[in-house]
């Protein structure tokens, strides 16, 4: 065991100051810290912080304090009946006693599942930069296959962040200098580039203090995973999807996908091809060739090419059944 500084924090502020790595539920980082693929020197404990409500906004939207843990925020009735996208997606991930620990920020700070990055005789750029890519020519069933780089092809294993990304959810955090910003999550995950270590745009000792839903449009929405057993695992492929219908056309879709990318992903380009059209199998797969035009296998993967496919053309499908 390696030693480490331990902290509590009473208030937000308090906890900015302190330096070190901030723990909640632990659900990931105490995993990362027994296998030593993560070996911070302090830990700062934020389970006191006034973070735990679920609170209405002047826009018609909600506020959810980064300490909710996913198993109230699901069975929260206003995510329930207004966002019922999100709702599911958390029922899909991990299981009933991790969602009870597990926090809403924590859950948009997860690490990726690679086994390359957890077995630390093995190389990997996320974990050691400069070391290369095991998983570039290894095994690689579950990877990426949009928007990975020669460094990494891992992929982000949030259930939660692929629907809030479909909701356009935004991200409220406190600086180390006090300040405060709100990051629309779109541009909160960083693709791997050339720095596969960096993960997000959170600057060092910044905290996430809530996540912000703005105001349900309604519309149909739909959760699917496709993954390898019916619980307790990552995504292969899932589709959040968020459907609105007007005189037998597609007013507008928000469309986000998990297991593809390092980030979850949303591609506004696959929205624009159904806006104001009629629903079709034509469309629908012209909506995935705009989805995967630049999707790459690296061999074990490649099924998940056909698998993208066939989800979206699915969830597309019931979406708009009956119109």
């Amino acid at each position: 065991m390696r030693p480490f500084e331990y902290a509590r924090a009473g208030e937000a502020s308090e906890a900015v100051s302190l330096g070190g790595r901030f723990i909640a539920g632990g659900t990931n980082l105490l995993d990362l810290m027994k296998l030593q693929v993560e070996t911070p020197d302090k830990l700062v404990d934020i389970t006191r912080l006034p973070m735990r409500d679920i609170e209405a906004t002047d826009d018609g939207g909600l506020r959810i304090g980064a300490l909710v843990t996913n198993s109230d925020l699901a069975a929260d009735k206003r995510i329930r009946d207004d966002y019922p996208v999100l709702s599911r997606a958390l029922l899909a991930g991990a299981s009933g006693q991790l969602r009870n620990k597990a926090t809403t920020g924590g859950n948009l700070l997860q690490r990726t599942r690679c086994g390359y990055f957890y077995e630390t005789s093995q190389p990997c750029n996320k974990r050691e930069p400069g070391s290369g890519c095991g998983a570039i020519g290894g095994f690689n069933r579950i990877h990426a296959i949009l928007g990975t780089s020669d460094k990494c092809i891992a992929t982000h294993p949030s259930d939660m962040a692929v629907a809030m990304q479909a909701l356009e959810a935004s991200v409220e955090t406190l600086k180390a200098d006090g300040s405060t910003r709100t990051i629309p999550l779109i541009d909160f995950h960083r693709l791997p580039g050339d720095t596969p270590e960096i993960e997000t745009v959170l600057e060092k000792g910044e905290l996430i203090t809530a996540v912000r839903l703005p105001k349900s449009l309604g519309g149909t929405q739909i959760y699917r995973k496709v993954r390898d057993r019916a619980s307790y695992a990552f995504a292969l492929v899932s589709v959040a999807a968020i459907v609105k219908m007007k005189g037998g056309e597609i007013e507008w879709a928000r469309l986000a996908f998990g297991g593809l990318a390092h980030k979850p992903w949303r591609d506004t380009a696959v929205e624009d091809v159904l806006k104001g059209q009629a629903p079709s199998r034509a469309l629908f797969d012209k909506a995935a060739d705009a989805l995967l035009a630049e999707a790459k296998g690296q061999g074990e993967n490649d099924f998940k090419i056909p698998l993208a496919r066939r989800t979206l053309v699915s969830v597309l499908a019931e979406a708009t059944q009956g119109a």
